[in-house]
């Protein structure tokens, strides 16, 4: 006689693709207004005549604001449910953006960038949880599908700033805060089904941590992850929020045509996050890292020497090969510590946007300092750093 499992350790057994799809277009939705402001860096630079170190340093409040509260948010959805948080951290995006939109020296663009930071700090923890609750053990699949919302946004952001913010100038920023209503109800509807659906958070957050494995042997593997973060994140910093600068600096491109080629860059990116995610599910999340941040090396360090169309090109291998890491950490780190989603999820994610943004910063002083291509080719070594991947170790629930 077979006994159906109903504990709450049992996993969900049909994946809830509408709720997937959701939080993807609302992941969608606020990293494009969220990627408006690296966008919108050249245009704010020349308006109020900042400097590189300027430009830094309002990247890494935003970026610091979006990573601190982030663990904490995490650890708090851990016990105890609260999926309407969705729909608040949405409002503080939009208040952001109302804000940046008429903001008119430093300090109050730092307030505006602080507040859409705010608003990801709550979106991310929470946002993970119900994947992998709507995920029916698909858990790769969940976060990729999860994830390609975000990079599709931060594709778009850059694109719809060089089409909307440079025709319009920055009061048009004011025009995204439409993209944030929709957010918010997309998330309330999230929160819904959710509040519908408790024993599926139950079978998330009562999942066991894999057998074989000591607590010392999990958080030694979760720090080589975080070394892997900071290997992929400062070089995504160096492409994402200097790229543009790079291409006029060496080619002398227009500031639109920069913005498109950052465009494909982030597209590309995009498309390798889906891909990405399938293939750890079923060949195993290990592989993926390894192929990930290491297969991008050879690109990276051949970028800062290619032409314009081969730059171009090998920014968009890099993006599309480098891009399928990010989930396979998450999920790989959920794996050792399924008991644990929103704190884990918050400090990975917290960890992207914080070594972002201090990689800005410092990328910006020294680009001051030495130059944006001398910053392209002292950054083409970091993707090395993916041969820690060696220290991982061989999980089953990980793989």
């Amino acid at each position: 006689m077979v006994i159906k499992d109903t504990s709450p350790s049992s996993a969900p057994q049909k994946t809830v693709f509408s709720v997937l799809v959701m939080i993807s277009v609302a992941h969608f939705l606020n990293d494009m207004m969220q990627s408006v402001i690296p966008a919108i860096y050249p245009i704010i630079k020349e308006q109020f005549r900042f400097s590189f170190t300027q430009i830094g340093i309002i990247n890494l409040v935003f970026q610091l604001t979006s990573s601190i509260l982030q663990p904490f948010v995490g650890m708090y959805i851990d016990r105890h449910s609260r999926p309407y948080l969705l729909a608040c951290g949405m409002v503080f995006t939009f208040g952001g953006l109302a804000v940046l939109a008429f903001a008119a020296d430093f300090l109050t663009i730092l307030l505006a960038v602080a507040c859409i930071g705010c608003g990801s700090s709550v979106f991310h923890p929470e946002s993970a949880q119900v994947a992998q609750t709507a995920s029916g053990g698909k858990k790769g699949l969940a976060q990729s599908i999860f994830q390609v919302g975000g990079n599709a946004g931060a594709a778009f952001g850059p694109l719809l700033a060089a089409l909307v913010i440079l025709p319009h100038g920055q009061v048009s920023i004011s025009w995204f805060t439409l993209a944030a209503f929709v957010g918010i109800l997309i998330l309330t509807r999230v929160g819904w089904w959710c509040s519908r659906h408790p024993r599926e958070r139950q079978a998330v957050a009562g999942a066991a941590r894999p057998s074989g494995l000591s607590t010392r042997k999990i958080y030694m593997a979760m720090g080589v992850l975080m070394v892997l973060v900071f290997s992929k994140y400062f070089y995504i910093a160096c492409l994402t929020n200097y790229f543009t600068f790079f291409l006029i600096d060496k080619f002398s491109v227009p500031v639109l045509h920069s913005q498109l080629y950052l465009f494909a860059f982030l597209a590309s990116s995009a498309v390798g996050t889906v891909i990405g995610g399938s293939i750890g599910d079923r060949y195993g999340r290990k592989l993926v890292i390894w192929c990930s941040i290491l297969g991008a090396a050879p690109f990276a360090l051949l970028l800062p020497y290619a032409g314009l169309a081969g730059t171009v090109a090998l920014a968009m291998v890099i993006g599309f090969v480098i891009s399928s890491a990010f989930s396979a950490i998450v999920v790989y780190a959920t794996d050792l510590m399924p008991d644990k989603v929103g704190a884990v999820s918050g400090v990975f994610y917290g960890l992207m946007f914080g070594l972002g943004g201090v990689g800005s910063a410092l990328l910006g002083w020294l680009a001051d300092l030495y130059g944006v291509q001398h910053v392209f080719v002292l950054c083409s070594y970091l993707p090395l750093l993916g041969i820690v991947t060696w220290f991982l170790p061989n999980v089953k629930a990980g793989r």
